[in-house]
């Protein structure tokens, strides 16, 4: 008799136990809490021919943008590829493949076409969800949750998670009132789900609502602090709030705090890290040996190539810590890449070399040779993934350098759609300001 779940989903080679883990891992990985390695792990060891265990433990490591996850990925695809599987769960793990692969896209299309079929699937809702964010998807971000929603009510396991997810998207294509809704609804429902409280975060990060947001994550810190690996992203979500009301002593202290604070060498945490010294950096704060410390823990993946997002980011840290022999190893390794057959060949190609170029340029004070090569990319940057809000720090980027180059034209133009974008931004109003002081001298 074949094992399902309340969904009806079909399980194959899984047991009750095995499939009760199963179940904490998803419940964990919904809310970015816990340990759903662990959780996961104990339905192998309980069902080993458990093949959605496998695939749900593969997809955990595939979405890490590390290097060195992608063996535990296609380890645990050839470990599910012999399992006996029904026809939804064979298509899983050729996502799977795909995705230890790096073929996002593909992996991503197999993903959409299994929801479509069945949008009461979770995992696949959840692990499209996450490919449309690598990838820079906004629609797909929106409409692949879309088009399950009619399908999930309030009651159900794992509905906080597609409401939150349906926050993101709506978000992310520019609905702000109802991606907020969303939000809020979700965390209502299911408090520690810290991608849902990162989806309201995002809203009031573009709409420049600064206090609103800060009083957003502050309000209950500890249902989207405790056990979740995504605290840190939140907390710099926080930070970016401190920061555009000009509040660095409060960025720093987040920062040497929760930020950064244990020194996480997790790319995605990493990530975070940079960002926001990066955006210090381009304010003329001195943020002292900080950069040294976190590019000490980016120089072991500066050959890894594997994701021009992450490759961008840790040129940040050589450059704000003048380490020029790991900027050419991370140089030489994008254009490695850029001769691969994976969809980081096109990641980096179309966008993450040009930037880290200019991020390099912009370290060694070529002002001109940054606006260069950022202006082309600016239109297509959602191609190496990323949020809006986080892809923000390459239109900084190109604000200052042609402050700095004295462009006075370009200068001007980019403060006047800064203020049209963001027009309640204290950042804006000293981009124009900034811009007056350049038009006088």
């Amino acid at each position: 008799m074949p094992i399902r779940d309340q969904f009806g989903l079909t399980f194959s080679g899984a047991t009750q136990t095995g499939l009760s883990s199963y179940g904490q891992a998803l419940h964990e990985l919904r809310c970015f809490i816990g340990d759903p390695v662990g959780s996961v792990d104990r339905a192998i060891a309980d069902a080993p021919g458990f093949a959605m265990a496998h695939v749900l433990k593969g997809y955990l490591f595939g979405l890490a943008t590390e290097r060195e996850a992608m063996a535990v990925t296609a380890a645990c695809h050839a470990s599910a590829l012999p399992l006996a599987a029904t026809t939804r769960e064979q298509a899983h793990v050729a996502a799977l493949g795909h995705l230890a692969n790096g073929h996002w896209h593909h992996a991503s299309r197999i993903l959409e076409d299994i929801t479509i079929e069945s949008p009461l699937d979770a995992l696949a809702l959840q692990v499209g969800h996450q490919i449309d964010f690598f990838t820079g998807n906004a629609r797909m971000l929106r409409d692949r949750i879309g088009r399950a929603l009619p399908s999930w009510q309030n009651g159900m396991p794992g509905y906080h998670a597609i409401l939150g997810m349906q926050a993101f998207g709506l978000e992310e294509m520019g609905d702000y009132a109802r991606a907020e809704k969303f939000g809020r609804t979700a965390i209502e429902i299911e408090p520690r789900d810290g991608w849902a409280q990162h989806a309201v975060a995002h809203v009031m990060e573009m709409q420049s609502r600064q206090r609103d947001g800060i009083a957003w994550m502050r309000a209950n810190p500890q249902a989207w602090v405790r056990e979740s690996f995504l605290q840190v992203h939140n907390w710099w979500h926080l930070a970016l709030f401190h920061y555009d009301l000009g509040e660095i002593d409060e960025v720093l202290s987040l920062y040497d705090g929760p930020i950064y604070g244990k020194r996480s060498t997790l790319a995605l945490n990493m990530v975070d890290a940079s960002a926001i010294l990066w955006r210090l950096h381009l304010g003329g704060v001195d943020v002292g040996n900080r950069w040294a410390a976190l590019a000490a823990n980016w120089t072991p993946k500066a050959g890894a190539g594997n994701y021009a997002f992450n490759d961008a980011h840790a040129m940040m840290a050589f450059v704000g810590a003048g380490l020029d022999a790991p900027a050419q190893t991370l140089l030489q390794a994008q254009r490695d890449a850029m001769h691969g057959v994976d969809d980081n060949a096109a990641f980096t190609r179309d966008v993450g070399h040009p930037l880290t170029l200019a991020i390099k340029a912009f370290g060694e004070g070529n002002y001109n040779e940054t606006v260069r090569r950022v202006r082309p990319i600016r239109a297509i940057a959602n191609r190496f993934g990323g949020s809006h809000a986080q892809r923000d720090v390459i239109d900084l980027t190109l604000m200052e350098a042609a402050l700095r180059s004295g462009d006075r034209a370009l200068a001007s133009a980019l403060a006047a759609e800064r203020v049209m974008a963001r027009p309640d931004s204290p950042l804006s109003a000293l981009f124009s300001r900034r811009v007056a002081d350049l038009s006088e001298n």
